[in-house]
């Protein structure tokens, strides 16, 4: 359909951090009219993921997506994010992808576009497009290659801040989780919002990274290389970690002799561990409690139920003196992070230091609870070991409520973390 005007797409800022929200706005438009406002992004190891909505526009000719109502496409409502949130890979794509971020010193392009009508648009020339860029990392971020006392990382340094100036800044060690690598996204974005993160490497393919140093010895060098950094807050340094690094964040605080985290933030993890066993060997012992759904997607959440009954391979958390807070989805199908979740208060209570304790837990959430705006990913391709093995693991979580709990989360861990490290050493749960 030809347009008597030429529509006018605005997305602003078209620069932004990727936590932060955009506004989009399609103007000139005849009243009334139908068109699909989509988002494509090509992820850097060239695959294509895309998210879209059916609008029409009021009498007036605009289409706001912060305002007014999707009635169809990969996302429904009033949801000024769904353009990200619910990106999907395109048609014909395979199978269990997951889009994350490797360079964090460019940015995700994200190209959003306007069309004509609803059905078929992807045939059409759009009407208007804008390129917006979504950055981990903030302008005057530092980043630094950590390969000191068998340590293997990256070191982000925040920018001179308002609130904090130049620094020293309070620090961050973050852990990723069972699927091993150095992802660097997070703690790109947390020095975004002014502290010293280290990304560390201590997994390959599910296979612990050390040689030189022990199991506890790595963390603790880690810790301490933060700790001691010129840029940082000695007695500020706290642990971030989510799925296996969240184990590890919990062992730490509570057996380490050595570092004493100001506070720590879990993301779907668990208390209950056996110590020294790799990933693969854990897959060994509890592969009969695996079960597959209909899709042949591998369940885990079984192993660690098994894991956690079992009181010898439970860490002592009651001797944890730091404030933690846990963060769960209810429909976590990977691991038993929500038991153990009520298993930890528990033992905290009977202690006396429930009071250390904060949870935030959702509903139909799971266990790959993300930075906000990040694509929901229910199910995803995971190498098993050092044989490169590939299976589909089942993560949970259904997209809507997902990415509600990943943007809640995310303000509530700023919050902790900012009352927790920026705040008196006196500052209240």
């Amino acid at each position: 359909m030809s347009l008597p005007v030429t529509p006018v797409l605005s997305v602003v800022p078209t620069r932004g951090l990727m936590d932060e929200t955009f506004k989009v706005l399609v103007e000139n438009l005849p009243p009334v009219f139908p068109v699909t406002i989509h988002s494509l992004h090509q992820s850097e190891n060239q695959g294509h993921w895309e998210a879209y909505a059916y609008y029409m526009s009021d009498h007036r000719g605009k289409v706001s997506v912060s305002d007014d109502l999707s009635f169809g496409g990969t996302y429904t409502g009033k949801e000024p994010m769904g353009l990200l949130w619910s990106m999907r890979p395109v048609p014909g794509s395979p199978e269990g992808l997951r889009l994350r971020k490797v360079n964090v010193c460019t940015p995700m392009l994200v190209n959003i576009s306007v069309y004509s009508g609803h059905d078929g648009f992807r045939k059409l020339a759009p009407l208007a497009s804008v390129l917006t860029e979504r950055w981990y990392l903030a302008p005057g971020v530092q980043r630094i290659d950590i390969r000191e006392k068998g340590v293997i990382g990256t070191l982000f340094i925040p920018p001179v801040l308002p609130k904090s100036g130049p620094g020293p800044f309070p620090g961050l060690l973050d852990l990723w989780g069972g699927g091993g690598g150095l992802f660097e996204y997070r703690a790109a974005l947390l020095a975004s919002r002014g502290y010293v993160a280290l990304a560390l490497q201590y997994l390959t393919n599910g296979e612990l990274q050390f040689v030189a140093l022990e199991l506890l010895d790595y963390f603790e060098t880690a810790f301490n290389i933060i700790k001691h950094h010129p840029q940082v807050m000695p007695d500020r340094v706290g642990i971030f970690g989510l799925s296996l690094g969240s184990i590890m964040t919990i062992y730490l605080a509570a057996e380490s002799t050595v570092i004493k985290p100001r506070c720590c933030v879990c993301v779907s993890g668990t208390h209950a561990f056996p110590h020294g066993k790799i990933l693969s060997e854990i897959y060994q012992e509890f592969g009969d409690k695996v079960r597959l759904d209909k899709n042949n997607y591998q369940i885990w959440r079984g192993i660690g139920l098994a894991i956690l009954s079992d009181p010898t391979k439970k860490v002592d958390v009651m001797k944890i003196n730091c404030p933690m807070l846990l963060v769960n989805g209810h429909d976590d199908q990977n691991w038993s992070s929500t038991e153990s979740a009520e298993d930890i208060n528990h033992m905290m209570r009977a202690e006396g230091k429930e009071h250390l304790l904060t949870r935030l837990e959702y509903p139909d959430t799971g266990h790959l609870i993300e930075p906000p705006f990040s694509p929901h990913f229910r199910a995803t391709k995971f190498i098993m070991n050092t044989r490169k093995e590939k299976t589909i693991l089942l993560w949970g979580g259904q997209t809507k409520p997902h990415a509600d709990a990943q943007e809640h989360s995310w303000r509530n861990i700023l919050t902790f973390l900012q009352q927790h490290l920026y705040g008196s050493p006196n500052s209240k749960l």
